[in-house]
């Protein structure tokens, strides 16, 4: 598929886009011939990846926006229809975790309740640290679609949302982060059929473990060796390593490639090496 131009003359927004995995989505559709508006909450992330884009004789313009508040996407929005005239493709990419939704163990053990050290365990996680981690997750994917499918009702279109392998196992430690991503894969399906009279098809991606710059400190020490955590994820993982970013874009491609995916719609595809597959026995 590299040396098809097959998007060529389409736009696609793909919000955090100056993450590691969504600059590899940016990237990847631009090479396909796709005008691609890079949007991040920090400008300066989006704009060093149009401006890789553009190096290459790619057509990509950075804008900063913010997926929870829905003036921001609406000014992105008339910079994208000012500079290219359309939007064909949505990939909700901004998500993320929070300490403050976030155990210190994995299990709790009775001598945790009444323990003297400062162990934040369920009891203690922050209210308003777990509706952080749900309105990024679940209203960052939310707000980006209500603002920007507008646009693609008028000619159909395909909206790529991240969801993740926490919503099919939610993960020690990070259950808002599990429950909101379980969410994401729900309201993609809710979404399918929505739009399904407007020729919007709506799919989602459900990445395993990729080291991104949110995770490399949880992954890896300050030395770089793995961590505890990294070795239990990697004896879970049967392919026995981490996904590379390049390793998803098959997937992107062939869910926004109306001729390869075009009768796809509702689906959750898992990425992960067979971590949902491994019993652990």
């Amino acid at each position: 598929m590299n040396d098809k131009m097959i998007f060529k003359g389409k736009t696609a927004v793909v919000t955090g886009g100056g993450g590691v995995l969504c600059s590899a989505f940016c990237e990847a559709l631009a090479e396909r011939g796709a005008n691609v508006a890079v949007l991040d909450l920090n400008a300066d992330n989006a704009n060093a990846v149009a401006e890789k884009i553009n190096a290459k004789g790619g057509n990509a313009i950075g804008l900063s926006a913010n997926v929870l508040e829905k003036e921001s996407l609406a000014a992105a929005k008339d910079a994208v229809m000012a500079k290219f005239g359309s939007i064909d493709i949505l990939i909700n990419g901004a998500g993320g975790n929070n300490p403050r939704a976030t155990t210190d163990k994995e299990y709790l053990y009775p001598e945790d309740l009444d323990s003297a050290e400062d162990i934040k365990t369920f009891f203690d996680l922050d209210p308003k640290g777990v509706g952080f981690v749900f309105d990024l997750n679940f209203l960052g994917t939310l707000l980006p679609t209500q603002v920007f499918s507008a646009e693609m009702c008028k000619n159909g279109g395909v909206i790529i949302n991240i969801s993740s392998m926490n919503a099919y196992r939610p993960l020690t430690k990070i259950p808002a982060y599990s429950a909101a991503k379980s969410a994401i894969s729900n309201l993609t399906m809710w979404l399918a059929v929505h739009f399904s009279k407007v020729g919007i098809r709506v799919n989602a991606i459900a990445p395993g473990f990729f080291v991104t710059a949110q995770n490399k400190a949880l992954l890896f020490d300050e030395n770089g060796k793995p961590t505890a955590r990294t070795e239990k994820i990697l004896a879970a993982t049967p392919m026995g390593r981490f996904g590379d970013p390049d390793e998803l874009i098959g997937t992107l491609v062939y869910l926004c490639d109306n001729n390869a995916s075009g009768f796809v719609n509702g689906t959750v595809i898992p990425v992960d090496g067979g971590f949902a597959a491994y019993s652990g026995v």
